[in-house]
């Protein structure tokens, strides 16, 4: 289910394949006189002309360049002609796009199949401990296919077919690469070995076709201030998007949250990203939350409609104090390690060394192909998984005395911290041990999240009609 198999053919050309020296990068650690430089770069450099970059050679594939792109004027890069084609803006109909980075294969519906999409891997320099890796190639695993669930019953039918209409798509994922990669040579000119990753539903398995991307700018593996040193980065970049990259972003805005990021919609792929710095423990749960993905074939269809379901009733948004999707997810995977034979297991007790929180970035992304399918006793249906969800958080769940840990794959006593005082909803973070719910902080809106779980599940139990907790049809339109 997880091929650990080598990586197919990169993207060099042949007369490259000898080099076999490595380029080891001096440590990321971005000073506040450093800082002041990036904020010079970017009000006295010409960036009408490309900054080259240092060239990174890896092991015995060909020297990556990584020159950076031109100021964009309009809809065309200014001196768009002496530029070679890797350095343009591509758009997606382009005759001289690059190679295609994502395997194409479109599911067909009929024969309730899909490919698994395939995985990230990104070349690296081994001898690298502190500073972050190279991002700029990305090559793929051959996907394989994954039978989906059988669905007998109307309930568990419904779930599948949701599910297989608005699952993310290649295409998708395509987009938001190719933005990545574009703004990630962007944002270089101002801090030239930063990395930008893409993370969250987008790669963690778990995304549909309306998802937002998500970004993390990695200018060092050590932790940022986030109140000082990551607001003003992306100050920095929030200008640098409103000045430099106005044909092609818009709306960019710089929300300074407790974990400030910068909003803003690509205009070639009309996909809404969220950038911030740094949030690299974003970056490990991506790939556990990939590999609790594609563990066990319902994992997925019953993780998509609970987020619709949630979305629907309005209990789906952390910034209006109710839960993030990321918690939903971690309480779905709970509730499946914690039945009487469980479907998922602690993939962080089983193998402690694929998902240490201390291993470094370079290596995360290796940690799914390690991971063989798990083979579960439990035969339950989408429909009563489902079901069985909405009771045990309505009825079953402690929610003054007990947290939702999926390290642990059960639930375990409240610590006796700070930030799990007064709170109303627990749900650990797989690695730092923080409170991922912690935006329910207001007794009415903790008491509507635990209405609706009661309401929804008597009348999912009456009626085993997915329509009646959640307008399948309206659903499908937001995709």
């Amino acid at each position: 289910m997880f091929p650990n198999s080598i990586l197919g053919r990169p993207p060099f050309t042949p007369n490259h394949q000898q080099h076999n020296n490595f380029f080891t990068l001096s440590p990321t650690v971005y000073s506040h006189q450093q800082l002041i430089d990036a904020q010079f770069n970017f009000q006295n450099a010409d960036l009408s002309r490309a900054v080259s970059l240092q060239q990174l050679t890896y092991g015995n594939v060909s020297p990556i360049q990584t020159s950076a792109s031109p100021l964009f004027r309009g809809r065309k890069l200014s001196d768009e002609k002496n530029l070679p084609l890797d350095g343009k803006r591509q758009r997606f109909h382009s005759p001289h796009q690059e190679p295609t980075v994502v395997n194409q294969i479109v599911p067909l519906s009929g024969e309730r199949r899909y490919s698994m999409p395939p995985l990230f891997h990104t070349h690296y320099v081994p001898d690298i401990v502190r500073c972050v890796p190279p991002f700029r190639e990305i090559a793929f695993l051959e996907p394989r296919e994954i039978t989906l669930p059988e669905a007998k019953d109307k309930l568990s039918q419904q779930i599948l077919e949701l599910f297989e209409t608005c699952q993310q798509q290649i295409s998708d994922l395509k987009k938001k690469e190719l933005c990545r990669t574009q703004l990630q040579r962007e944002i270089q000119l101002l801090f030239p070995q930063s990395r930008l990753f893409l993370v969250g539903s987008s790669l963690n398995g778990f995304g549909t076709r309306s998802s937002d991307g998500d970004l993390c700018l990695v200018v060092k593996e050590e932790p940022v201030n986030q109140k000082t040193e990551a607001r003003h980065i992306l100050t920095l970049v929030h200008k640098h998007f409103c000045t430099r990259l106005s044909g092609y972003i818009e709306r960019p805005q710089l929300i300074r949250a407790k974990v400030p990021i910068v909003k803003f919609r690509d205009k070639v792929s009309c996909v809404e990203f969220d950038l911030n710095v740094n949030n690299i423990v974003g970056i490990r749960n991506t790939f556990l939350l990939r590999t609790y993905a594609y563990l066990e074939n319902r994992v997925r269809p019953l993780v998509l409609v609970i987020k619709k379901w949630a979305s629907h009733h309005q209990i789906n948004d952390a910034s209006r104090g109710t839960l993030s999707s990321y918690s939903l997810v971690l309480m779905v995977l709970h509730y499946l390690q914690t039945l009487p034979e469980p479907i998922l297991p602690s993939l962080q007790k089983i193998y402690p060394e694929s998902f240490s929180p201390a291993i470094q970035l370079h290596l995360v992304h290796q940690a799914p192909c390690n991971v063989p399918p798990y083979l579960s006793k439990n035969e339950s249906n989408l429909g009563d998984l489902l079901l069985g969800f909405l009771k045990y958080y309505a009825t079953e769940f402690d929610w003054n005395s007990q947290m939702i840990s999926v390290r642990e794959a059960k639930a375990i006593p409240r610590p006796d911290g700070i930030e799990w005082r007064n709170k109303y909803i627990c749900v650990e973070e797989p690695f730092d041990g923080t409170n991922t719910a912690r935006a329910v902080h207001e007794k009415q809106k903790f008491d509507m999240i635990k209405d609706q779980f009661l309401k929804s599940w008597h009348r999912l139990k009456n009626k085993r009609d997915l329509n009646s907790i959640l307008p399948v049809r309206a659903a499908v339109l937001k995709r």
